[in-house]
């Protein structure tokens, strides 16, 4: 079984198969990460191949110290310093103009490079005893439900990966937020753990970013990602029907009186934080329940509820 508890032993057998071009699993604040050295090409080579990902769909660099950024990344701006000293670690990525010791395969050959310093012990000490940047997108199927926890991972990649170390439920639930900062503009790419407003708060306005689905500067920006087998529709009563197995995802409580076969509820205290940790979990206990169609309500396209929204919607375009 390559699913361990991750603890200074298996850490560091982790970094062993790091340093030796394996795959390891691991747990962030935000998704388990599928990890691999980010500077060997071959090693990386492997994600693509055990997720089944788009060559053209670039890897986010993980480091664990604020300072190496610059191996990886050239920029001269105070206000990609506030962002760097306030946010990080956290779930925000930072998408710059990449170094030459970039491998081409990390950026999808893009001349910049997306680099965040996740929040989460296990990912810190991995990183630092492997010596060297870990590239890592969601420790899943291309285009499926992301991992929040390593059962999630070993039910998708298995013995594809070298090691699954398991650090429990990821905190934050939802992906990183993805900013570019390019001639002296900061864009939004994709929102995610962190939001917009506290974002603005820091550095001002956030242009949005303009998506290119040939060729995408970072992760998360096709129109069709994070989706369960599972038919999903956001909700609407003309979905109900008897004959029918359904399963339903409630913001804050319970609308109707329906037998569904399941019922989930992502924050009875309405709050986006709690309800961006259950998402991904929710949809993957749905998974479960053999179900003909989830629906979804809809949340405020406010703080949070902008990233939990963005995953739905992409998840729910796959059965447009």
């Amino acid at each position: 079984m390559n699913l361990v508890k991750a603890n200074n032993e298996t850490i560091t057998a982790a970094a062993g198969i790091i340093k030796q071009g394996g795959l390891v699993a691991f747990p962030t604040e935000t998704v388990y990460g599928l990890g691999a050295d980010a500077l060997n090409p071959i090693a990386v080579a492997k994600i693509f191949e055990v997720k089944k990902r788009p060559a053209f769909n670039p890897l986010i660099l993980h480091i664990a110290e604020k300072d190496s950024l610059k191996k990886f990344a050239t920029f001269d701006d105070k206000k990609v310093d506030l962002l760097i000293k306030k946010f990080w670690p956290g779930p925000l990525t930072l998408v710059l103009p990449k170094t030459e010791i970039v491998p081409d395969i990390v950026t999808s050959g893009n001349p910049t490079v997306a680099v965040r310093m996740p929040d989460h012990p296990v990912a810190l000490q991995l990183i630092k005893s492997s010596g060297t940047a870990i590239a890592a997108p969601s420790a899943n199927r291309f285009g499926h439900l992301s991992p929040t926890e390593a059962s999630h991972v070993s039910k998708y990649l298995g013995e594809k990966v070298d090691m699954i170390l398991d650090g429990g439920k990821c905190k934050v639930g939802v992906e990183s937020t993805i900013v570019q900062f390019y001639e002296g503009k900061f864009y939004m790419l994709r929102p995610g753990g962190l939001s917009k407003e506290e974002i603005e708060k820091e550095i001002g306005t956030l242009e949005k970013g303009k998506i290119d689905i040939a060729k995408p500067t970072s992760p998360g920006q096709l129109p069709f990602h994070y989706s369960p087998h599972t038919p999903l529709k956001f909700w609407d009563t003309k979905f109900l029907d008897k004959n029918k197995r359904i399963g339903v995802l409630f913001f804050s409580k319970l609308k109707t009186e329906f037998p569904f076969s399941a019922v989930k509820i992502l924050s009875e205290k309405k709050d986006l934080r709690e309800a961006a940790a259950n998402l991904f979990s929710a949809l993957h206990e749905f998974e479960k329940e053999k179900l003909d169609m989830i629906l979804v309500e809809p949340v405020e396209e406010k703080g949070l509820g902008i990233a939990i929204m963005d995953r739905l919607k992409k998840a729910a375009k796959k059965f447009d």
